[in-house]
């Protein structure tokens, strides 16, 4: 039985559930190379060969299917569904985000928290089935919200609180923020989401400078019942500020994370404390803050956390259909199945089309077969960086492994060397280590899995001196786990640079510049070619790719 997912917001994608396991899963934006688009996933889907095997049509409420923009894709999927005996059905926005960090996740029962720049949901929780009218916001049963609390038990989740989005929505704060405060982009931006960005700043920053501008003023409707509390913060003064110095710009993002942290902590505390949960799951965009996240270990000592492997509205394709076939059709969890929580869930190429890309611009390249353990050796010589591709492209805004940028961590030069003439962005952005999953107790003061990238930890004493491509200002990295589970190829090629060098981890950023993730083999060459990485690797064919 299939379930085909879809969200045609900011981030549109859709997604293939079959039998409860995703096998399909694409953003658009890897496909027209905007950027946080906009679009008709349907559309794509409906171009390829599950477009008519699938029973179940799942999306949720702000969807972004308004009017006829997309209307003529959805009802034709409507009418697939209806003919092969199923229906469409559409939950809550953050209903959506609770049932995919629930749902991928190994436990039984846990408190789900849910944070992001507002959605749609039931007060109730029930399903909707509105026939259609997907974007009806009327209703006393209707609550627009950025925060939610639920509880997950088994194949069920149930609704335990919704502040909505006048009390609290630190993702729209954020978006304020980055653009008004620094000029920079946000999910309504070609130039995408650059919160990381703002994040990064704050390592370097004095987080008490500024905290006057922020303390108490993104949570103030939680106080005092403001309908609208965007003018509270002088962003004009604060943008001033900002342009005075580079120092400033530290300064205004470090007081800005702090009392982000204030908040998430403070909002999350009476429920650990009254629901006192083994486990914690936690989605929306807002959780992309992986310093927070990081934080929440020593904040809640003995709580397992586990994050959504897709938890900006991307990954609502999937929640929406999970939520179906767990919470509404009743089928039993699936668990300790990689291929469940699996991110590499984007299509594959073959060597055929590897080689025929390659042909179009044989006059620029020299191409040569070879393995693992050649590349491995290029990577710990002359600080070559090396795009590795291979495999379905990375679900998320992370790339782990299949459509990357690889380095020698131990590199002094490394991190400025590609922040300058590979990715062409700011000195200070920090780039992430990918870990041998065994050896991560041994390196950082949390032994953990972190998959998807989604904690910032500290280093212990003296270790990440061995690794300055990877360590952040502030003594942590933003570490990607790596199990031979979760990446077969991925694991061997990370362990055979330990062998060769000792240290079990490698220099990982996502394989692009200002762009979307690559997804196609031409993507990759372009961007080859047009930035000064060394080598582009196609690992599942031994081809090794160099400029001529």
């Amino acid at each position: 039985m299939k379930i085909v997912g879809f969200h045609a917001g900011h981030d549109s994608s859709y997604g293939i559930l079959e039998d409860g396991i995703p096998i399909l899963h694409n953003e658009i934006e890897r496909f027209n190379r905007q950027k946080n688009t906009k679009e008709d996933s349907l559309k794509y889907f409906l171009d390829t060969k599950e477009n008519t095997d699938f029973k179940y049509l799942a999306t949720h409420r702000t969807c972004g299917v308004r009017g006829n923009n997309y209307r003529n894709s959805f009802d034709r999927c409507v009418g697939i569904a209806e003919n092969n005996g199923g229906k469409h059905f559409i939950i809550g926005h953050h209903q959506a985000h609770a049932a995919n960090a629930f749902f991928t996740s190994d436990f039984e029962e846990a408190l789900i928290f849910t944070i992001d720049g507002g959605g749609i949901d039931r007060k109730d929780g029930e399903l909707i089935l509105d026939n259609g009218l997907i974007d009806d916001h009327k209703g006393d049963n209707a609550v627009i919200t950025g925060t939610t609390f639920w509880y997950g038990k088994k194949n069920k989740l149930t609704p335990l609180d919704m502040i909505t989005h006048k009390k609290l929505n630190l993702g729209k704060d954020w978006a304020l923020c980055t653009s008004n405060i620094f000029g920079l982009g946000t999910v309504n931006d070609k130039r995408g989401d650059q919160a990381g960005t703002v994040m990064g700043m704050a390592a370097l920053g004095n987080p008490d400078k500024y905290i006057s501008y922020f303390e108490n003023v993104l949570t103030i409707g939680l106080l005092d019942g403001d309908t609208d509390k965007s003018n509270r913060i002088d962003y004009g003064f604060l943008n001033k500020e900002a342009n005075i110095s580079e120092q400033n710009k530290f300064d205004i993002a470090a007081s800005l994370q702090k009392e982000t942290e204030r908040i998430i902590k403070s909002i999350l505390t009476p429920y650990i404390e009254k629901y006192k949960p083994k486990n914690l799951c936690l989605s929306g965009g807002v959780s992309l803050n992986c310093v927070s996240v990081g934080k929440m270990l020593d904040w809640f000592p003995g709580i397992n956390i586990y994050c959504d492997p897709i938890p900006y509205d991307a990954g609502l394709s999937l929640g929406a259909p999970r939520y179906v076939y767990h919470h509404v059709l009743g089928n039993p969890r699936i668990y300790n199945n990689p291929k469940n929580k699996s991110s590499y869930l984007g299509k594959t190429y073959d060597e055929k089309t590897v080689r025929n890309e390659i042909d179009k611009v044989k006059e620029k390249v020299v191409i040569e077969n070879t393995d693992d353990d050649f590349v491995v050796d290029l990577l710990t010589k002359d600080n070559n960086v090396i795009s590795v591709y291979g495999g379905g492209s990375e679900s998320g805004r992370r790339a782990l492994g299949n459509r990357s940028i690889l380095a020698d961590p131990r590199s002094t030069d490394m991190k400025d060397v590609i922040n300058e003439k590979v990715k062409h962005r700011q000195w200070f952005r920090p780039f992430a280590p990918s870990v041998l999953r065994d050896d991560v107790g041994e390196w950082f003061v949390h032994d953990i899995d972190s998959p998807y990238m989604s904690f910032c930890l500290k280093f212990k004493e003296g270790m990440g001196d061995k690794v300055p491509a990877v360590l952040h200002f502030n003594g942590t990295a933003r570490l990607q786990t790596v199990a031979e589970k979760d990446n077969e190829w991925y694991y061997n090629f990370i362990k055979k640079f330990k062998e060769k060098t000792g240290i079990p981890m490698l220099l990982n950023t996502s394989f692009n510049d200002r762009e979307p993730i690559v997804e196609t083999p031409e993507h990759a060459i372009n961007c080859f070619l047009r930035t000064n990485i060394d080598y582009l690797y196609f690992r599942d064919f031994g081809i090794l790719v160099r400029k001529s």
